[in-house]
Formats: structure tokens, C-alpha cells, sequence
């Protein structure tokens, strides 16, 4: 091991940076959020990294280098593109042995910036040595993707009651198994979802010895269209401490995959006219293995709250105090629209966009459609392959254009996504001709004419 990882305290200590320019300031600007007053010395100085000098209550100094700068300073950077001036720098603080670092030169620096993930208080440095500091950087990048930001917050709310729980346990022993519980429990869960003040009030009872709640809990997960790569940080985390999964005919296998290997999975799927478990049971479900005190994830294609029926569910589970959370996805029609290179709106051809679902509860093709001819309007429509025929034929009746631009979007985001464009009028014929099936989206509106300057998803299959 090259170096040492050591975190260093520069609240109130002066830092001095040599040199003016934007290396100079990004590494001022870490300096800065880490409560350091800075000394920058340098002929000419950038603008903004004259701001933060002022706003740390430091002092600027337009000149050259000498060694007398060094004086009082607990951390010396050396930020020039003057290779003789660097070397200089690194000398006399050597010889001071006082820490340096020189940007870009390892050989120099008695101290190195490591690739920093800032969850404050939590933070994680990632370094190569000054080897490979592009790959340390990818590898904060990814870390930035399994630690959110609230983990943060989780770390605050322990170090309010890190006294506290420190008097309860003198053992450190009983004190490590006390934190590993809070950690992977619904307290931190709490707090990772934003509801803070319930997970103060959880840890509160857990340091007064009382009984733990057993309830489990709900998140309604929104899968988006197809795309794992779709998927937000806070679904996959949820899903990789699931107990059981409840998920919908539209969730991709790939998705399903990034669920807890050992977690069950429960197929609640549904098809036009054939619901392979009916809605009051899935509600049931989810209530009943919630009490069992279970971690339940509801996995919905899309999102929750977009003809997903997450409303119900969530009426249920609040009916009876189940908590929960709801985590949206990326709709079918944000997704699917996306990646076919079609804008759902556009300066020059639509001003507003409206969501339709093809079939309403009763199983017909009752939509308003004097509302949905207005100009400069792009309709989608879920569901909308079994009442094509219908919805073709009321739109062109009401007063939208026959030969208005339509799409039809099959598996979007997928690898099998085809997309086949024409008009209005043609949409029937379309579907017949190149056998399209569910699940495909349809958009209506002159949007649509964009597709063939925009389409970029090299997965979709173009037809006219």
C-alpha cells in the first residue's frame, strides 16, 4: 500500500493553492466544502475561484510564488501548469514537512485527492495511487449508484444517538449488534425514504426497550417499460431486500433477475379478459403478507400510479395500516416514446400530451373524444390494440385528420422493439399486416413526423 488513507480535519485551517486557474479551483472547491480557509497565490486568478477565496474568509495573492507563502499553512496544492514551479512547491514543503500535493504528479505529493462519494457525514474516498485516477473515478460512479444520498441522513441520525446508545451498551461488542440491527431494519429504511421523524421515533423506542413493530411493509415499484437500465436507484435497492415479490405480466424478465435471489416470487399478472389472480386478491395478498411482517415488493410494469392500479392498493393497504411506499417508474409512454425518437411534445407540433387508456373498466372505448381532437394535442394510448379499430374511427369522426401521423410501439425499450408508422387511417391495416401484439403503445399526433430524424434505439425495427 503506496499510501495511507487518512481522513484530515481543515475546518478553520489555511490551505495554500498555488496557481489560479480551473485546476486550481476544482480542488479549491473541495478544500472549501471542507471548511478550509484558502491562501491562493498566482499572477492572475479565475473569477470564481476569486469568489470562493472571499467566501471562505481567505486571502488573495496576485503574484508569483515564494516560500514564505507556505507559512501558517497546514496543506499545500500545487494546481500550475509550470512543471519547475510544482517541483519547487513540493520541495519546500517537503523540507517543512508540511503535506503537498501536486496535481498530476504522484512522484510529488506526500498527499493525494482521492475520488470522493460525499453522503456527509459518510464519506468514501476511492484511490489508485495517483496510477489510474479515470478508473478511480468510474468506480466512484458506480458506488454513487448503490449508496443514496439519504444514507447521509441515516448516518446523522445515528450520530444523534451515538451518546446515548454508548451509555445503554458499554460493551462495544453490544453496541456494533445494536447498530447492524438499525442499519438493516426498518429504521433505516424509515429514514432512506425521507420519513425521518418515524425513524427517530422507531430508534427512540428500540434504546427504551420497547417491543419492535412487526408489520412489515409494501413498496409499489415502478419496473418502467421494459430497459432495466431504466430502473431508479431507490426500485433496485428495494428490491434487493425484498422478501417476497409480487409482479405484473409486463415486468421483464431481466428486471425480475435484479430481485433478492432468495426472495419469493408471486406471479399476479393480468391480460385483457383473463386475470390470472383478481385485483381484491392481490390487495389481500399484500396486506396479509405485510402482517406476516414481511418486506413486500409490488412490481408493476411502468408506473405505479399510470393505469397501474397502484391507487387501489394503496387505498387497501392504508385501510389497514400497512406501511408503504411508492417508488415511480418510467411510463410506458416517457419510455417507449424515447426510444422510438418520438418527442411527446414539440415547440412547432404539440403543446401538451394527454395519457388514454384504450379500454375503460367496463371493457369499452367510451373516451371523450371532443377532448381528444384538439390541435396541437399528442395522444398515447395504453391498451389500445384490442379497440384500435374503434379509437381510429371516433378520433377521425370527431374532427382529428385522417391522414394525421400515428405510431404504433411494440415491446418498447426492449431488444425486440418494433415500431411501425403511418396515419390515422392506416393503424388497422398496420396492425393486421405485421401481426403487432401486446403490450404496444400507440401515439397519435404530428409528432410523430419527428421519428425519422430522431429514432436512435438501434433495438427498433422501422416500418412506414
Amino acid at each position: 500500500m503506496e499510501f495511507l488513507p487518512l481522513f484530515h480535519n481543515l475546518r478553520g485551517s489555511r490551505v495554500l493553492v498555488v496557481g489560479g486557474g480551473e485546476i486550481a479551483l476544482r480542488k479549491s472547491r473541495l478544500l472549501a466544502d471542507a471548511g478550509a480557509v484558502l491562501r491562493v497565490v498566482a499572477p492572475a486568478v479565475e473569477p470564481q475561484l476569486c469568489e470562493l477565496v472571499n467566501s471562505s474568509g481567505g486571502e488573495l495573492v496576485l503574484r508569483g510564488y515564494v516560500e514564505a507563502d507556505l507559512d501558517g499553512c497546514g496543506l499545500i496544492i500545487a494546481a500550475t501548469d509550470d512543471e519547475p514551479l510544482n517541483a519547487q512547491v513540493s520541495a519546500d514543503a517537503h523540507r517543512r514537512c508540511v503535506p503537498v500535493n501536486v496535481v498530476d504528479a504522484p512522484a510529488l505529493c506526500s498527499v493525494i485527492f482521492p475520488a470522493i462519494v460525499d453522503r456527509s457525514p459518510l464519506v468514501i474516498a476511492i484511490s489508485s495511487g495517483g496510477d489510474a485516477p479515470v478508473l478511480a473515478r468510474l468506480i466512484r460512479a458506480k458506488i454513487e449508484t448503490w449508496i443514496p444520498s439519504t444514507y447521509g441522513q441515516l448516518a446523522g441520525l445515528a450520530a444523534r444517538f451515538r451518546t446515548q446508545v454508548k451509555g445503554l451498551f458499554p460493551d462495544v461488542q453490544q453496541r456494533r449488534g445494536f447498530w447492524e440491527d438499525v442499519f438493516q431494519g426498518p429504521i433505516a429504511e424509515r429514514q432512506l425514504a425521507g420519513q425521518g421523524t418515524e425513524a427517530e421515533r422507531l430508534l427512540l423506542a428500540k434504546i427504551n426497550g420497547e417491543a419492535a413493530q412487526t408489520t412489515g411493509e409494501v413498496y409499489l415499484v415502478g419496473a418502467g417499460p421494459g430497459d432495466p437500465d431504466l430502473l431508479t436507484f431507490r426500485a433496485l435497492r428495494l428490491m434487493q431486500q425484498a422478501d417476497v415479490v409480487l409482479y405484473d405480466r409486463l415486468v421483464a424478465p431481466a428486471i425480475l433477475e435484479l430481485c433478492r435471489r432468495d426472495a419469493e416470487r408471486v406471479y399476479v399478472g393480468k391480460r385483457r379478459a383473463d386475470h390470472a389472480v383478481p385485483q381484491d386478491q392481490i390487495n389481500q395478498q399484500l396486506v396479509d403478507l405485510a402482517k406476516q411482517g414481511k418486506r413486500v415488493v409490488r412490481l408493476k410494469g411502468g408506473d405505479p400510479f399510470i393505469f397501474g392500479r397502484g391507487g387501489e392498493e394503496i387505498e387497501e393497504l392504508a385501510a389497514h395500516g400497512i406501511p408503504f411506499q411508492v417508488v415511480p417508474g418510467i411510463t410506458a409512454a416517457s419510455g417507449c416514446a424515447a426510444y422510438a425518437g418520438i418527442p411527446l411534445t414539440h415547440r412547432d407540433y404539440a403543446q401538451s400530451v394527454r395519457f388514454v387508456t384504450g379500454h375503460l373498466k367496463d371493457g369499452t372505448s367510451n373516451l371523450p373524444w371532443n377532448d381528444l381532437v384538439a390541435p396541437a394535442q399528442t395522444l398515447v394510448f395504453y391498451m389500445g390494440l384490442i379497440g384500435l379499430p374503434i379509437i381510429c374511427e371516433q378520433l377521425i369522426a370527431h374532427g382529428r385528420s385522417a391522414d394525421t401521423p400515428a405510431a404504433l410501439i411494440q415491446q418498447g425499450t426492449t431488444s425486440n422493439q418494433r415500431v411501425f408508422t403511418g396515419t390515422l387511417k392506416d393503424l388497422p391495416t398496420l396492425v393486421a399486416e405485421h401481426e403487432v401484439h401486446a403490450p404496444t403503445l400507440v401515439i397519435v399526433g404530428e409528432v410523430v413526423l419527428l421519428r425519422e430524424k430522431l429514432a436512435w434505439f438501434e433495438g427498433a425495427q422501422s416500418q412506414v
